[in-house]
């Protein structure tokens, strides 16, 4: 039986939400696990991408031959590296990044505007699943605490806190579509707001002031979008309001009424501290300098061990020091235009209460809230942040009404971006089975000598120093 192109890509969605709910909401789960996740939705993707012969154009003619030159330069700097094999595998991921990306593309485009009904129906159902296993884990600990709690421990899921806090950016806005939508019944709207009021609380609770200073500049740009925008920031405004009286009632009034002890109180966490990421800066600055054109290698900031991280918690200066100086002007560009082209569109239907113009506006503040993130935290290098960045790009790319009549892409171009994303995947699933039987043993060996401290990149242990 011959499947159509509509079936096929209602599969790699299914697949693409198990994989998630395993990746997120398993209690086991970490960053290993997640980013075997992403390999394995990464490996979706391009076969999903390898079905379709002929797709309408997903990207203009400058962005294409833009990521053309960013792959070529990776390449070229990869070979330059100190380590090419680690070099090569970080330009794979953004490869399959991209694939991830044009699967979802091509799967809305399909799939029509159910597919965003669905999009925001996982989300919600995603974030209540967490919200649950936060509640959960709250009441045990309030139950058995011995005098003292920490709010951290409630986090489940993630290696890290402010993982779990990039996540939340990433989710916050598409959480409050639904209280958009005209049409929608009040009881929904209350039931969907209690739950972005705890979805703030927890927010509140893990601290993460990256989460903070992304949701703080999405408010700030959607505040001049037109009604919609500035709806969406009420709304977002009211949830945070409920989700800090939560957070007083439980972890204050509670927890002075039981005797107990806050640890790591939210408090604790309001400082203009850099929080360590002093150092890495200046250790990214100096491999700038030293290496302006090509920079050190893909994933060569992991090469060079510090006490902190393996990757410097500032995108631009990630990309500038490790893929060159050209590279990350070139990916700074893609990302004006591609931004200004959806704020054009966002402009236009400042009125419009279609789905697919709301939806939009809240994808929109995903990614501004996630690139704002990125500038003090690894947004950019965390497995569950990539895909989720993944969707967001992917499905403006599909909702994106362009100027001029869309034509179909290149065959010759089309066809190598498929092997392009083959042989990707292919690198990232040989890495992965070579080093999955001995992850335990390797953090073992390196929690031993490091102050029992991981530093994620790739693998939860990411220092690839020799």
């Amino acid at each position: 039986m011959v499947l159509s192109l509509e079936q096929r890509g209602s599969i790699f969605l299914v697949a693409v939400v198990c994989l998630l709910v395993v990746g997120i909401c398993a209690p086991f789960s970490g960053h290993d696990l997640q980013r075997m996740m992403q390999i394995a939705i990464g490996a979706c993707a391009v076969l999903y991408g390898l079905s379709v012969t002929r797709v309408e154009r997903l990207v203009d003619r400058p962005t294409a031959l833009g990521l053309m030159l960013i792959i070529g330069l990776g390449l070229v700097s990869s070979m330059r590296a100190h380590q090419p094999l680690w070099a090569l595998v970080e330009v794979a991921l953004f490869i399959s990044c991209g694939a991830i990306a044009v699967a979802f593309a091509l799967a809305r485009r399909q799939g029509g505007q159910s597919l965003d009904r669905a999009l925001i129906v996982f989300v919600v159902l995603l974030c209540l699943i967490k919200s649950i296993q936060y509640t959960y884990a709250g009441a045990l600990a309030f139950i058995s605490a011995e005098g003292r709690l920490d709010p951290d421990l409630l986090l489940s899921g993630f290696s890290n806190k402010r993982f779990y806090g990039q996540f939340q950016t990433l989710t916050l806005p598409l959480l409050a579509l639904p209280l958009l939508i005209p049409t929608l019944s009040r009881p929904l709207k209350a039931a969907v707001f209690a739950l972005l009021c705890v979805w703030w609380l927890i927010a509140v609770g893990g601290g993460t002031r990256g989460t903070w200073l992304g949701m703080g500049a999405t408010g700030v740009v959607l505040a001049v979008l037109g009604p919609w925008g500035r709806r969406w920031l009420g709304w977002q405004l009211a949830a945070m309001l409920g989700g800090l009286l939560l957070y007083w009632l439980v972890f204050k009034v509670l927890a002075d009424y039981l005797g107990i002890e806050i640890a790591n109180a939210a408090s604790d966490r309001l400082t203009t501290t850099l929080s360590g990421r002093g150092p890495i800066w200046w250790q990214a600055w100096h491999m700038l300098v030293e290496r302006p054109l090509l920079g050190f290698g893909p994933m060569q900031f992991a090469d060079i061990a510090n006490s902190i991280a393996a990757h410097p918690h500032q995108a631009i200066l990630q990309w500038a020091s490790e893929w060159g100086v050209p590279s990350a002007l070139c990916v700074a560009v893609l990302a004006w235009r591609a931004g200004w082209a959806t704020l054009g569109v966002l402009r236009e239907r400042a009125q419009s209460t279609e789905w697919a113009d709301l939806l939009r506006l809240c994808l929109f503040a995903a990614l501004v809230g996630a690139l704002v993130q990125s500038m003090v935290d690894g947004v950019i290098v965390m497995p569950n942040s990539q895909v989720w960045l993944a969707l967001v790009v992917g499905w403006l790319m599909a909702l994106h009404v362009w100027r001029t009549p869309q034509t179909g892409q290149l065959p010759l171009a089309w066809g190598a971006w498929k092997t392009l994303g083959l042989l990707a995947v292919g690198l990232l699933i040989v890495i992965a089975v070579r080093d999955v039987p001995h992850i335990a043993r390797a953090q073992q060996q390196y929690l031993s000598s490091h102050d029992n401290m991981l530093q994620p990149r790739f693998w939860a242990q990411g220092v690839i120093a020799r």
